[in-house]
């Protein structure tokens, strides 16, 4: 799965096609087709990305329903490229680009709706959303971190809590929540997980959470109040529901709760503030983050690795239980 990209002159790209998954319509996983289509059109502020490997998200799957229709302002056109998170290798840059050098790595937030997104070989995203892969992740790690890793530190920023104050990261094995585990962890925050499974268990406690409960088979309120008895300074709510709403009621008043956009937000006040948010995919952000992946044991689970031609299965994948997160092999 190889394409020619020849940088010309003036910083425009000489293009010829690629190999990608298209929605030729919105609708179900029947919809998602292999297709060669023309490389995206680089701009001046733009970074041309080689994809190695590309995120396989639940908002995928409310995007290929076509639920996002119109929501980011430009008309849907088909063929239609999902996948907002991608990892590989610069190809080309835009003629104002500095900072990026033809084939290093690099890991990327894009929003499909514009230009198309990273199911494809190469995606183009403006430069201020590419970042370089830390020298100690793996491509395909980078690949599926970047908006889940960026909301949940967007969260811990919002609560601002202090080393030793205590966190409840409810949905602590899924994407946002494995990651926001050990970020907390690395600010020397407590952390109470809430997971989902045997393996959601292990894995949060393998990342370094302080006390680590199943949310399906514990009352989370009860375990809550055990480890922070004059409660909890904060939390990030992954997942919502009946557990989650009741599990709040564990949060100090003075606290906060962290609610990123597109989880259901709780029918009842929980008693402590609720903050929803999207996760700041700014270039002083990704910083932030790459400094802490590089002075820590960071990682992204990835539950399962597709190839693009399941990307079918992949999709199902979506709705069976897995823990952190699923990657499709694109190059």
């Amino acid at each position: 799965m190889d394409s020619r990209v020849e940088r010309a002159a003036g910083g425009t790209i000489a293009v010829s096609q690629m190999n990608a998954i298209v929605l030729d319509r919105f609708g179900g996983v029947d919809e998602l087709s292999p297709r060669r289509i023309p490389l995206p059109e680089v701009g001046d502020d733009d970074v041309l990305i080689r994809v190695e490997f590309a995120g396989v998200a639940s908002w995928d799957a409310v995007e290929r329903e076509g639920k996002y229709d119109g929501v980011f302002g430009v008309p849907s056109t088909f063929p239609y490229v999902l996948g907002w998170d991608a990892a590989g290798t610069v190809a080309a840059v835009g003629r104002d680009v500095t900072g990026f050098e033809v084939g290093e790595r690099v890991y990327a937030t894009t929003v499909p709706a514009a230009r198309g997104g990273a199911y494809a070989e190469y995606a183009v995203v403006e430069a201020e959303y590419v970042a370089r892969v830390p020298d100690r992740l793996p491509t395909d790690q980078a690949g599926a971190m970047a908006w889940d890793a960026l909301t949940a530190l967007s969260g811990l920023d919002l609560l601002g809590l202090r080393p030793g104050e205590t966190l409840m990261v409810f949905g602590a094995s899924g994407g946002i929540g494995h990651m926001a585990v050990q970020l907390a962890r690395h600010s020397g925050i407590r952390v109470l997980a809430v997971a989902s499974g045997d393996d959601g268990v292990a894995l949060a406690r393998r990342l370094g959470a302080d006390t680590v409960i199943d949310g399906r088979k514990v009352d989370v309120l009860d375990a809550a109040l055990a480890f922070a008895p004059d409660g909890l300074d904060g939390a990030v709510v992954t997942a919502g529901g009946e557990t989650a709403e009741r599990a709040l009621r564990a949060i100090k008043s003075s606290g906060r709760i962290a609610w990123p956009n597109g989880v259901a937000l709780p029918a009842t006040s929980p008693g402590a503030p609720v903050s929803s948010y999207d996760g700041d995919r700014s270039r002083a952000t990704t910083d932030r983050l790459n400094a802490i992946i590089e002075a820590s044991s960071f990682e992204v689970h990835l539950a399962r690795t597709f190839p693009m031609e399941r990307i079918r299965d992949a999709h199902r994948a979506l709705n069976e239980h897995y823990v952190g997160k699923l990657a499709l092999k694109v190059g």
